[in-house]
C-alpha cells in the first residue's frame, strides 16, 4: 500500500497538469459512470492529499476522494490516451496529459464539506503544515497498543505504512511491543520530527530514504528498485549497525520487523 508521499507527490503532480482548468473525467470500466459525469467538463480547481487519501477538487464544490489501497495506480501519458488497458476506474483528460486510476479501495464523489467527514476518522499527517502532533500523543500515551500498532493506525497518525513505521522505530532504537503508555514524550517528540524529514526527503525524490549515510554499505535493497533499509523486509539478515539477525513477525495483522539488540 503506497504510503503518506506518494499521495502528496500525486497531489502535486495532479495539481501541475490539471489544475485551473476544465477536464474530460470518464470511467471506462463503468464503477464510476455517474460520479465521472457529475465532474465532466467541470474546472480541476486543485488537489490535496491527506495520508493515505487523495482529493481532487472541482468547482461547484464537488469532490472525488479517492484511497488507493492495497492495489489502486494511476498511470500518466501525455495526450492523446490510447484505449483503456483492464479496468480503468477513472480516466482524467486534460490538454496536455491523461491519467487512469485502476483498482482504488475508494473511488467516490462526495460534496465539499463531507471531506471533514473523512478527515474525522484521520490523525495528524506529518506533511502538512497545519498537523498538530499533540493529537497523536494524546492518543498515543493513553494507550496499552504496542507502538509499533499505534504508528500503523491512521487515526493516530495518517500516512505512515509498513516501511516507515519500522524504519522510524530502528531508528529510535524502540522496541516495537513498547505499549504506547511507556512512551517517553521526548521519544514521540523525537520520532515525529525525523518522521517529518524523512517523509519529505520522501516527497521530494519520489522515493523512501532511511538509512543514515554511516550505515549506506554492505547489503544491497530487498528488492530492485526498492530503498535500502534497516530492518524492513530484511528478516533474516544481519543489522547494518550491529550484525544481530533481523526479526519479523506478525502484529495485528501486519508483518513487522526489527532488530532485537537495537530497539529495547
Amino acid at each position: 500500500m503506497p504510503e503518506g508521499h506518494t499521495l502528496h507527490r500525486l497531489a502535486r503532480l495532479h495539481q501541475r497538469r490539471f489544475g485551473r482548468a476544465p477536464v474530460t473525467v470518464s470511467s471506462p470500466q463503468g464503477r464510476f459512470t455517474d460520479g465521472a459525469a457529475a465532474v465532466n467538463g467541470h474546472t480541476f480547481k486543485r488537489a490535496s492529499a491527506w495520508g493515505k487519501h487523495l482529493f481532487h477538487h472541482y468547482d461547484g464544490g464537488r469532490v472525488v476522494h479517492i484511497h488507493l489501497g492495497l492495489y489502486g495506480a494511476f498511470t500518466e501519458a501525455p495526450v492523446p490516451l490510447g484505449l483503456p488497458v483492464g479496468q480503468v476506474r477513472m480516466r482524467i483528460l486534460g490538454t496536455e496529459y491523461g491519467t487512469d486510476l485502476r483498482g482504488p479501495t475508494v473511488c467516490e464523489l462526495i460534496a465539499e464539506p463531507e471531506i471533514a467527514e473523512v478527515l474525522a476518522r484521520l490523525g495528524p499527517d506529518p506533511l502538512r503544515r497545519d498537523a498538530d502532533p499533540g493529537l497523536a500523543w494524546a492518543r498515543i500515551s493513553k494507550s496499552r497498543r504496542a507502538i509499533g500498532a499505534l504508528l500503523m493506525d491512521q487515526m493516530v497518525i495518517a500516512g505512515v505504512g509498513n516501511v516507515y513505521r519500522s524504519e522510524l522505530l530502528f531508528r529510535h532504537r524502540i522496541d516495537p511491543y513498547r505499549a504506547g503508555t511507556h512512551l517517553q514524550q521526548s521519544d514521540f517528540s523525537a520520532m515525529w520530527a525525523d518522521l517529518v524529514e524523512l517523509m519529505k526527503v520522501g516527497v521530494r525524490r519520489g522515493k523512501i530514504v532511511v538509512v543514515r549515510p554511516e550505515h549506506d554499505h554492505g547489503a544491497p535493497s530487498y528488492g530492485p528498485g526498492r530503498p535500502r533499509t534497516y530492518v524492513y523486509r530484511r528478516a533474516g539478515d544481519p543489522c547494518r549497525v550491529c550484525g544481530t539477525t533481523v526479526r519479523t513477525k506478525q502484529l495485528e495483522a501486519r508483518n513487522l520487523f526489527w532488530c532485537p539488540s537495537c530497539q529495547v
